[in-house]
């Protein structure tokens, strides 16, 4: 595996989808991906698809709990799948800490969109 060039359009997608993530702005992230996203569910289980079901997910998701996700290392698997070391904070809504560690998300682009992220422990 090779690390990603930092200064790729590929992660400056990805670091601009993080960035609008971290923030709450859901057109914002739902606009860089491909219409048929295949997205998990990190939260309530199963995976999500579509820009719809995508966008409905993180709304329920807000308003129980509160995620901040932060970048820390890129690199491309032999296959082009972008892995992306996160370190991911969550709070509930009352502000008690839920989580706080380190996973990784993989995303295959298409067409300079995001078509598919997986989440590994």
């Amino acid at each position: 595996m090779a690390e990603a060039h930092t200064e790729s359009p590929e992660v400056d997608l990805l670091q601009q989808v993080y960035a609008a993530f971290n923030r709450g702005e859901i057109a914002a992230v739902l606009a860089k991906m491909h219409p048929e996203v295949d997205w998990p569910n990190g939260w309530e289980g199963g995976r999500v698809h579509g820009l719809e079901e995508v966008g409905e997910y993180w709304k329920r998701q807000f308003k129980e709990i509160h995620s901040r996700v932060e970048p820390q290392s890129f690199r491309i698997e032999q296959d082009g799948r972008i892995v992306i070391e996160v370190h991911q904070i969550v709070h509930d809504k009352n502000g008690k800490l839920v989580a706080d560690r380190m996973v990784e998300h993989v995303y295959r682009l298409e067409d300079g969109l995001i078509r598919s992220m997986e989440i590994r422990s």
